[in-house]
This record gives C-alpha cells, structure tokens and sequence, in this order.
C-alpha cells in the first residue's frame, strides 16, 4: 500500500489536535493495561532495594563522599531506569499500532508528521515522568530530604530526560518491524547505556575504556542532571567530582533535542514500512 499522494498535498491539520489526540490514545492505552506498570516501575524498585539495600553502607564508592550509602547513590539511577523503561515500552505501541492498522490511517490523513511524533512522544513522556514522580515518595527511604525547589527541579529533570528517552524510542521503534527485533536493539544498546551512565557505580573505579564510555554516553549527564536537581539548594557537599548542573542540563538539553528532531526526520522519510 502507497502512501496517498492526494492527501499528502492537501493541507494538514494544526499540529494541537492531532497531538493531543494521540496523546490522549496513549493515556487511555496505558489506563488499560495497568500491568504496564510492573515492567516500567517494579523492576527497577526491586532492583534498587535489593541491591543497594543489601549492599548498604558496605559499598566503597570511589570519589563520592563516605556518608553516602549504596542505597542513597543508586536512587537518581533508579529513577532513570524507571524513565528509560516507560519511555522505551510506550514506545512498542508504535509497532502495535503499525501491526494493526491505525498507523496507516494516521499516515494518510492530513496530518503532520511533526504532530504524530509530538503526539507519540508527549504521551510516552507524561507516563515516565508520572510513574517517576511516584517514585520521588521513597526518598526518605534512600535518606534523600527533599526540599520543596529540589523536588520541582527534579520534576523538571525528569521531564527532560523523559523527552529524550521517548524520542530516542520513537525513532528506534519507527525503524523496527517487530517487537522482537526492538527488544533485540533494547538489550543491546539501551541496557548498556544505562548501566554505563555512573546510575549504579562511580566511573571513577573503571578502566579507562569504560571511563571513555561513561563520558560519551548521554545516559550519564540525564542521570547527573537528575542527582544533581535532587540536591538542589542544598550545596555541593557529597556531589564534590560528580557532574555538575550546567554541563549536564547542557548535554540532556542537547540530547532531547538532537533525538527529537531525528524521530521527526525518520517519520517524515522513511514511510515505506510504516505504510506496507
């Protein structure tokens, strides 16, 4: 099936409705299929409070103040887990929707493709950062006091990381055939990106290839910029070698935009798989 070419030239809609549309599809979406939220939000729960909370004040963590617990280090890491999982499987809905029909039915109606990954990218994001902000209740638990400008900062970090993650999947996902060829790319490069980011250990103890990693990834200043807005106000005790703000908003700010205007690049080109 061809894309059709008398209503790609006729003239679209305005980019509001249409996003909102599709972002209210992925909202309602994920309202029913709850279970959803044990993929994206109880593996890296469980993850944290098993490892970190057996690993406790046991783990050296090199270049990081010894008053810092395994457990307190690794929750910035967990909530980029929890926002790089609910990006990345928001993001499926993509091939599920190209499986089914309704994506070739966006795809010829008069409707931008800037509006589709807007729509697509919103909705996947408000999740992430929603399911993260639940998450932001067990600070206490990581001995994380939060004030009232370190909770909004950390919101706003989120929200950028989110953007970023969900239109690193958006583009990813566009290009894939099948879920099990995404799972396939998710294993091999996410995965890795994640726990090559300084989220679960200080690259500071590394070789040094890993070290060159580290600093290449962009997973390591989305999760510096999340450390860093938790401890916001409170000075930079404990955060002393850490990646600091500007360079790290810098660099996320940088990375949402670079695989934001991608996924829009990729949905306006390549429309050949989407619309077989």
């Amino acid at each position: 099936m061809k894309p059709n070419t008398e209503t790609a030239s006729a003239p679209t809609i305005g980019l509001f409705w249409p996003s909102w549309t599709l972002w209210r599809r992925e909202i309602v979406r994920f309202l029913r299929q709850r279970s959803r939220v044990i993929g994206a939000l109880g593996t890296p729960l469980v993850f944290w409070l098993l490892i970190g909370g057996g690993l406790g004040r046991s783990f050296k963590l090199p270049g990081v103040d010894a008053s810092m617990s395994y457990l307190e280090y690794t929750y910035p890491g967990a909530i980029g887990a929890i926002l790089l999982f609910t990006s990345i499987f928001s993001m499926i809905s993509i091939i599920d929707d190209r499986r089914e029909g309704f994506m070739q039915g966006v795809l010829v109606a008069p409707v931008s493709r800037l509006a589709i990954v807007l729509g697509k990218v919103s909705g996947a994001t408000t999740l992430a950062v929603a399911q993260a902000v639940l998450f932001l209740a067990l600070a206490p638990v990581a001995e994380i006091s939060l004030s009232m400008i370190s909770v909004i900062a950390t919101v706003g970090a989120m929200v950028l990381v989110a953007l970023a993650v969900t239109s690193l999947g958006f583009w990813m996902a566009w290009r894939m055939e099948s879920v099990q060829g995404f799972h396939a790319v998710m294993n091999l490069v996410l995965m890795p990106m994640l726990v090559l980011s300084g989220a679960f250990f200080p690259p500071e103890g590394s070789a040094t290839l890993i070290r060159w990693v580290v600093n290449l990834n962009p997973m390591t200043y989305a999760i510096a910029l999340i450390r860093q807005a938790m401890y916001f106000g409170s000075g930079p005790g404990h955060l002393s070698g850490q990646v600091g703000l500007p360079v790290a908003f810098g660099v996320s700010v940088l990375f949402a935009a670079v695989m934001l205007g991608l996924s829009v690049k990729v949905a306006t080109n390549k429309t050949s798989n989407v619309s077989q």
